[in-house]
């Protein structure tokens, strides 16, 4: 038996859950800062402003055309029914991206996993850490952009603050969900996939407009994409146009994230321990 076998050995008793688990998911996460902190900070700060300007073309530029919109027989401006929209997406965009690329290269590439778990860690601590090292970016862009909405007036509710925990349970979501997908990649082809999936998302999930306008069909389809509940979500927190469909959307993200971290705590098993 090699070394580095016989000390995997001698630490793996103090994992519970059948090897899978420490509780020391906070060492992944002050790795995962120190390393933003000194070499990626301007790439997270980049990944902010994207949802900005969209917002500034299409909500000020495109919405002085359009005027007001329709939602649940209020009349609101344009401007106020995408931000929220938007709001969602960028939690989306920066949990995505933090679960995805990010997490491809220290699998496949710094081989960074497989030294995690010759200590005393588990998979599920590194899931977990990784997750929340996602959705951490992704809640620091919707924080911004909810501060940003609200300079720009198109805060119409004082339930807006709710809109922060909800977009962090969107980041988590899309985390979770990210890191399993890419836990079965082995290519940067492969990977070229993500963008095939997340475009779509983005356009059609009633980001710019109701979904009522396409027909029955498109609408059941376009119902059962992640984001669509995201945006529902931000938008009755932010018009306060809330209705009981919110915990239909909240429990969607719950069972997304439950599913995504153990996918992610099964295949890092997989890989690295069996």
């Amino acid at each position: 038996m090699s070394a580095t076998v016989q000390s995997s050995a001698a630490i793996a008793p103090s994992r519970r859950f059948g090897g899978m688990f420490a509780g020391n998911a906070r060492a992944v996460i002050e790795r995962g800062l120190r390393a933003t902190m000194s070499s990626n900070y301007l790439v997270v700060l980049s990944g902010f402003f994207e949802p900005v300007f969209y917002l500034l073309s299409m909500g000020v530029g495109l919405g002085g055309i359009i005027g007001s919109i329709e939602v649940d027989g209020t009349s609101i401006a344009y401007g106020a029914y995408i931000a929220p929209a938007l709001l969602a997406v960028s939690a989306m965009n920066g949990a995505i991206y933090d679960s995805t690329w990010n997490v491809f290269f220290k699998l496949n590439f710094g081989k960074l996993y497989q030294t995690m778990l010759l200590t005393s860690l588990g998979p599920l601590d590194v899931a977990i850490g990784e997750i929340t090292l996602a959705l951490l970016r992704g809640g620091v862009y919707a924080i911004g952009f909810l501060i940003v909405m609200n300079i720009m007036g198109l805060v119409l509710s004082p339930l807006a603050i709710l809109a922060i925990p909800a977009v962090i349970l969107i980041a988590a979501g899309f985390a979770s969900i990210g890191m399993a997908f890419t836990s079965y990649m082995k290519t940067f082809q492969q990977m070229d996939w993500l963008p095939m999936v997340m475009l779509p998302m983005f356009l059609f999930s009633a980001t710019f407009f109701p979904i009522t306008i396409y027909p029955p069909a498109i609408q059941i389809m376009v119902e059962c994409f992640p984001l669509w509940h995201g945006v529902e979500i931000v938008r009755m927190l932010t018009t306060g146009a809330i209705t009981p469909m919110i915990w239909v959307h909240l429990g969607y993200y719950a069972v997304m994230l439950s599913v995504g971290v153990v996918v992610v705590a099964r295949r890092l098993r997989a890989l690295f321990l069996d």
